[in-house]
């Protein structure tokens, strides 16, 4: 799973699917970096990605384009948790860092759209690899 984690943790997009409670895939191209030995996703707090991480934390990764489209190499199975506040703040720091000036920028316009109470990190452990080359 190592291999799998460093692939997709130097992707600029990964599209992270989450599983609605009718088991309807939900798929959304986020930013992720790399935090120990997960991946790691910025969001706002009342997303529907969050919610649905909370009732059902399976989800599924695969490279793509910001749009979500383009996906290449392997689906990657995981599981997704909502990090406690002080962890949000470390995953605020390693996406600014991985983005660099973009990543900065994104974190302060979102400080003074509300706050850092506005937005969660969420951390996936990688599972498997489905097998499916896109």
């Amino acid at each position: 799973m190592r291999a799998e984690l460093d692939r997709l943790a130097e992707e600029p997009y990964v599209l992270l699917t989450t599983f609605r409670a009718g088991g309807e895939a939900v798929p959304t191209p986020v930013w992720v970096a790399r935090m120990d030995s997960e991946l790691v996703v910025w969001t706002e707090r009342k997303a529907g990605k969050v919610k649905r991480v909370r009732r059902n934390p399976a989800v599924e990764l695969v490279a793509c384009d910001f749009r979500g489209r383009n996906t290449k190499g392997a689906t990657v199975t995981g599981t997704a948790r909502v990090l406690a506040d002080e962890d949000s703040e470390r995953v605020r720091r390693a996406i600014a860092r991985k983005y660099g000036v973009v990543g900065r920028v994104s974190m302060f316009l979102s400080r003074l759209r509300g706050g850092r109470q506005r937005t969660v990190g969420l951390a996936v452990t990688l599972d498997g690899v489905t097998g499916q080359q896109r």
